[in-house]
């Protein structure tokens, strides 16, 4: 699967082992992309980049950083960096792919800290920020 950023500066290919969409609700991810996060897991030996020099990143917590385009400010991914909270993955923000369909969202985190004007539709898991971050082992991971 192809996608990539609004200018085309950053281009991937990944192959999702998962066909499913995950959202957080979390603050962080709220300011960063104005609304929820709504990304699909791709692991680093699924994902290439094109045009990696074009991406920043910021470490958002010990744990974690987040990429997005230098030249047009798409938000990219957030990946786990470190040991001990699963998977390295990369949460490829779901709108970046070429054809977006075939997602369904699976489920939501940091649910008790979603704005009240809007809801996901359909049935997945829902977490509260005390039931992720318990299963993190850690306060405030986002």
């Amino acid at each position: 699967m192809r996608g990539g950023c609004i200018c085309g500066a950053v281009r991937f290919e990944a192959e999702p082992r998962r066909r499913e969409a995950h959202a957080c609700h979390c603050a962080t991810c709220r300011r960063w992309t104005g609304s929820a996060f709504v990304g699909v897991s791709v692991l680093p030996e699924d994902i290439r980049f094109e045009g990696a020099e074009s991406i920043r990143t910021y470490r958002s917590s010990e744990w974690a950083e987040r990429g997005w385009c230098g030249r047009c400010g798409t938000t990219l991914y957030y990946h786990l960096t470190a040991e001990g909270f699963g998977p390295r993955t990369y949460e490829i923000a779901l709108g970046l792919f070429d054809a977006p369909d075939g997602f369904p969202l699976t489920s939501e985190i940091y649910i008790d800290r979603k704005p009240d004007g809007f809801a996901f539709a359909g049935e997945h898991r829902r977490r509260t920020k005390a039931e992720v971050e318990a299963g993190f082992g850690a306060e405030g991971a986002t």
